[in-house]
């Protein structure tokens, strides 16, 4: 997404945020607002599209911070097969999401226990959702990015600060919010492993191997950095990576012509194994490649 369509919805949301809990507290029963958090429904629809984006399913286990009516977790658990929990502090809450997992016959796969978010273990979530003003999703953003690489965040119309989203979708929902159709942004953020550092590596051919060194910068899920083989040092594009997935071309130099290279592997903590295919076309060929950090970045994100 370009940057400016991503800072005209962080606008958008901002100005919701302004708007939304005047007119949640004006309502006939405030919305049932707790703390710093007002209760503000999410549309079914939504839901329905932030559990797709996620690609939930029965391995999955979600944790919904501010979890409302239970509608998230219940139909993770219903339509999806997932199971998880939900957190809130309101005790009527609490009450209507539990009627409405067990009415939906889940109540043993979606679980709602009174608890502070920011206090919430996250540790056991494949998927997270939220549905929060962006300043608490950055204070969440630490303890997400801590996250085990691959766990996927869905948030409902409001951001992550810098960390852009992996994915974005706008949708027109029934409901009207503000007395103004409904329009919602939806969310997907998947935590990147870290990379960022210093890495040696080395690929196996026909004839012999080939030594490189990768110096990784990262940004989120953003990595750039250069590689080094045999006396070439080239400068690696900025490439997107997915969980643990990672992925990047560069050109070496063979004489006078350039080679290209490849590379797509798993990250598995300080090693990535996978391949690389070198040329292109039918002379492509695909080799087992390897890696091991020797030196991690400090301060990366």
């Amino acid at each position: 997404m370009k940057q400016s369509k991503w800072l005209q919805q962080a606008a958008t949301g901002l100005a919701l945020a302004l708007v939304l809990p005047l007119c949640a507290l004006s309502a006939e029963d405030k919305e049932r607002g707790v703390g710093d958090v007002v209760y503000v429904p999410t549309p079914q629809i939504v839901v329905d599209e932030m559990l797709k984006m996620a690609k939930a399913g029965p391995q999955d286990f979600i944790i919904d911070l501010g979890s409302g009516d239970g509608r998230m977790v219940v139909t993770a658990a219903k339509k999806f097969g997932a199971r998880g929990f939900g957190v809130d502090l309101s005790d009527d809450l609490l009450a209507e999401a539990r009627a409405n997992a067990k009415a939906a016959g889940v109540a043993d796969r979606a679980e709602f226990r009174k608890q502070n978010l920011f206090e919430t273990e996250l540790g056991q979530a494949t998927i997270l959702s939220t549905y929060l003003l962006p300043e608490m999703n950055e204070k969440l953003r630490p303890k997400i990015l801590a996250l085990p690489p691959g766990t996927r965040v869905v948030a409902h119309d409001y951001h992550m600060g810098e960390w852009l989203p992996d994915e974005t979708k706008t949708l027109s929902v029934p409901e009207k919010i503000v007395g103004t159709p409904g329009i919602s942004y939806t969310y997907l953020w998947i935590v990147p492993a870290k990379v960022a550092g210093r890495w040696q590596s080395e690929f196996k051919h026909g004839t012999g191997s080939t030594a490189l060194e990768f110096e990784f910068t990262q940004n989120f899920q953003i990595i750039g950095g250069s590689a080094k083989i045999g006396t070439q040092t080239l400068k690696l594009p900025d490439n997107r990576m997915s969980g643990e997935q990672i992925a990047f071309t560069v050109f070496a130099k063979a004489g006078d012509a350039a080679s290209r290279h490849e590379f797509r592997g798993t990250v598995k903590g300080d090693a990535i194994e996978g391949t690389v295919a070198v040329g292109s076309g039918n002379t492509q060929k695909q080799y087992p490649w390897t890696a091991k950090m020797t030196a991690r970045a400090g301060g990366a994100k």
